[in-house]
């Protein structure tokens, strides 16, 4: 009886630690793909600029809330299956980088591109494309962008890891105005995007 006792006093006193385990683990399950006057996700990405002469004093790796980017600001995130890939490279990110005068005119204040790779890769494929200044390289090192919209793109046998869809965002405070998830190359280039963005 005396160790029936202890059982459940042992059983008692770590039902809350259960309890707060299943509630975190609800509240990291994926979202359905993201639907207009939906918030973003809290999701912590990173940024890192190698000791160039661009920024020399910069911190190898830093953590950003993408929450914190967006607020009080109208923009566009885009994500992409990986740097140095060959759509991406060619069609995507000049795409952005030609028109950023017209994305600045139509009310954005911050363009940020995703991928999962980590970020000295990103912050240096926006080097070579002459894109720092105009887009901000934030890397979804661990997938968990991917992960919260729903997007994970299973490229192990030729990438060697899961990566994110390929998708553009119109964001607005914090809350999107427009998704655009490609099967293809075409929804989330810069034109339409830019067209979104223009009627926000």
């Amino acid at each position: 009886m005396h160790q029936l006792s202890r059982s459940l006093k042992y059983s008692f006193s770590t039902f809350p630690t259960l309890v707060l385990s299943l509630t975190r683990s609800l509240s990291t399950r994926n979202m359905p793909v993201p639907k207009t006057g939906d918030a973003l996700p809290d999701i912590v990405l990173y940024e890192g600029t190698p000791l160039t002469e661009i920024k020399p004093d910069a911190p190898p790796i830093t953590p950003v809330n993408l929450r914190d980017v967006f607020a009080g600001k109208k923009g566009v995130l885009v994500n992409v299956p990986g740097a140095f890939t060959p759509g991406c490279s060619k069609t995507h990110l000049p795409g952005f980088v030609d028109s950023f005068a017209k994305f600045q005119a139509a009310g954005a204040e911050v363009i940020v591109f995703t991928a999962v790779n980590d970020p000295f890769v990103l912050t240096e494929w926006g080097v070579v494309y002459n894109a720092i200044g105009k887009i901000r390289f934030l890397a979804d090192t661990h997938g968990k962008l991917a992960e919260a919209f729903d997007c994970v793109l299973d490229t192990t046998a030729n990438l060697g890891n899961k990566r994110g869809k390929r998708f553009s965002v119109v964001v607005k405070d914090n809350v999107i105005t427009h998704f655009n998830l490609d099967d293809g190359l075409s929804c989330s280039l810069a034109d339409p995007t830019l067209a979104q963005l223009a009627s926000v």
